[in-house]
């Protein structure tokens, strides 16, 4: 039996070592709008998740032996990895100097293309042996990436005590950053705080295409999630009309003296047929001229019909259109602005809390 098979013995939790399989989802590039990296994430029979296996291993005092099954798997696919990309592993830190994860990260001497994801959900009590453990897998040649920071325990000591080259923002502040001051503010602090040590931001759990333009606004360079790819058993490209998706937002964000940047989507209504169910919407003529909106009263959550105040085109400047849109009755002066194109079909919704925190950056 050699060093490597004789750590992938998990019995009694697994039947079998091949009971644990690994797929690969991609991580993107925003600003070239490709796949620069994959993160490879342990498959298990059955319908529970990935999570429920490992804490079931914990309890059955299998952790560190059911880590390392998953990175000797995942390590042996970075031959396999294409041209120009990275392969992500994941090792919970009050493991990563056990005994069968050590063995497990000797089956591959050489870590470069390898990013080693330190996933925690406990307290780090022992910071100085981490950075100890954390260089001796840069000298090999690997990255390290915090995972989950804003979440748990993964905050800024973590960052600054294991200065990671790579922070992955916790899906619980991306999703529905497009509509929350708070989590786009946390997540420009954690990215500025990225920044400092000179670590690349990474947000997972990308899921709609509001996510992906608020990204692209506040100008976090790496993105995962579902919206850009569903992890696979093998190492996918970016679809074509993702990448399109992608380079969409990324150009507007980039023109920043518009407003185009702010450009938020929405659906649109025939006006007079019945009202759709979730606001906002944006009620529409048969020759799609904007006449209404649908929307959601902030103080009592109630949704009400509005009229279109204000239009603009996605090249006016932000703060011509912040003071025409203040400059509106009292009654509609906070009501989304509707954008649309030189033929004046709707092409999204303008908020004004958006238009006031850009203008506030100039």
């Amino acid at each position: 039996m050699t060093r490597a098979s004789s750590l992938l013995d998990c019995r009694p939790l697994l039947a079998d070592p091949d009971d644990l399989t690994m797929v690969f989802q991609p991580i993107v590039d925003l600003a070239a709008a490709t796949v620069v990296g994959y993160e490879a994430l342990a498959r298990f029979p059955g319908t529970a998740g990935p999570e429920v296996w490992f804490a079931a291993a914990a309890e059955g005092g299998l952790a560190a032996q059911l880590e390392a099954l998953a990175l000797v798997k995942a390590l042996a696919a970075v031959p396999s990895l294409p041209p120009d990309t990275f392969l992500s592993v994941n090792v919970s830190p009050h493991l990563l100097g056990s005994g069968p994860v050590q063995e497990a990260l000797a089956t591959r001497p050489d870590l470069r293309r390898v990013v080693v994801e330190l996933t925690e959900h406990t307290r780090i009590d022992d910071l100085d042996e981490l950075r100890r453990q954390t260089a001796v897998l840069r000298g090999r040649g690997a990255l390290v990436a915090l995972d989950d920071t804003g979440s748990g325990y993964s905050g800024l000591q973590a960052m600054a005590g294991v200065r990671p080259q790579l922070v992955k923002l916790d899906r619980s502040l991306v999703s529905g950053l497009d509509t929350d001051p708070v989590r786009t503010a946390l997540t420009e602090m954690v990215g500025e705080f990225a920044g400092r040590i000179d670590a690349w931001l990474l947000a997972e759990g990308v899921e709609t295409p509001g996510e992906l333009a608020a990204l692209a606004r506040i100008g976090v360079p790496l993105a995962q999630g579902w919206l850009l790819g569903r992890p696979a058993p093998d190492f996918a490209p970016l679809p074509a009309d993702v990448a399109a998706l992608v380079r969409t937002h990324v150009t507007r964000a980039r023109r920043t003296d518009s407003v185009a940047g702010l450009l938020r989507p929405v659906r649109q209504s025939d006006f007079g047929e019945p009202l759709p169910g979730v606001p906002p919407v944006v009620l529409v003529t048969e020759d799609g001229a904007p006449v209404g909106l649908w929307l959601t009263d902030p103080r009592t959550a109630e949704p009400h019909t509005a009229p279109v105040s204000l239009r603009v085109h996605a090249s006016d400047g932000v703060t011509d259109v912040l003071h025409r849109a203040l400059a509106r009755a009292p009654g509609h002066r906070f009501d989304p602005v509707v954008c649309t194109d030189p033929t004046g079909a709707v092409v999204g919704l303008l908020r004004v809390e958006d238009l006031a925190t850009a203008a506030a950056r100039r």
